[in-house]
């Protein structure tokens, strides 16, 4: 599978982006979906995953009750809201699928991945 990840961008502290990620293929339902970001000079950290159902998502403490995730199996993509944004959220965030079973929160677990897009929060 193919991902490829967009919307993000400048915006100021406090303000929202969605990003979204769309993949390529006919077997969407087949993959648990995450997000991942790294800024610089630090290693990616987990952000978001939602399983392949889209029944259960999960959040990194340091966005969960201003961030979600959600998919649209229509158009083959995932989205992640992100409200109330701080400057550590600046970033480059990237998409990651997987078939495996496994822990939906360690970069590990994922086999494909997206180009990234950089996310950067004004203060």
């Amino acid at each position: 599978v193919q991902l490829q990840a967009s919307g993000g961008g400048l915006v100021q502290a406090g303000g929202s982006l969605r990003l979204s990620c769309a993949a390529s293929g006919r077997t969407f339902g087949a993959y648990h979906m995450g997000w991942f970001r790294q800024a610089s000079g630090k290693e990616r950290e987990f952000v978001s995953a939602i399983v392949r159902n889209g029944g259960t998502t999960f959040y990194a403490d340091s966005v969960k009750g201003r961030s979600a995730m959600s998919r649209d199996s229509a158009k083959n993509t995932v989205y992640l809201e992100m409200n109330g944004l701080k400057p550590e959220d600046t970033a480059i965030y990237y998409c990651a699928a997987t078939g495996r079973v496994g822990s939906l929160l360690l970069p590990s677990t994922y086999d494909y991945w997206g180009q990234g897009t950089l996310v950067t929060v004004s203060s």
